[in-house]
């Protein structure tokens, strides 16, 4: 065996194991909210309004993904008006060290949007 095909099947489980990670948290807003849900519990309405361009259909479906993942809980507090709020998990909250470093990473090395 040459050294080449040792070193491609040790490379191989981490790329399985980013392609899951961005399979999953690659989807479009995925990671905002977890920035969002980063600093406390937020309820569905101000996440929405706090993340522009992100229609309520596509919000539920991700924080479906998300929950399901068990990186955020979904919280029902009777009303009225009834509330849902939304939280990360221990989980959750173990992936934002990694998700503050891609974002210092982009802070350092992509040119800024202009929106």
């Amino acid at each position: 065996m040459a050294a080449d095909d040792v070193r491609t099947d040790q490379c191989q489980p981490a790329a399985e194991h980013l392609a899951r990670a961005f399979g999953f948290l690659g989807k479009r807003w995925t990671a905002i909210i977890l920035g969002h849900l980063s600093h406390g519990s937020v309820g569905f309405r101000d996440l929405s309004r706090g993340i522009g361009g992100i229609s309520d259909s596509v919000l539920s479906e991700r924080l479906g993904d998300l929950a399901a993942g068990g990186l955020i809980t979904r919280t029902v507090r009777d009303g009225p008006p009834v509330t849902v709020t939304y939280e990360l998990t221990e989980r959750g909250r173990a992936l934002m060290p990694a998700l503050d470093q891609i974002a210092q990473w982009a802070r350092d090395n992509l040119p800024p949007d202009n929106c």
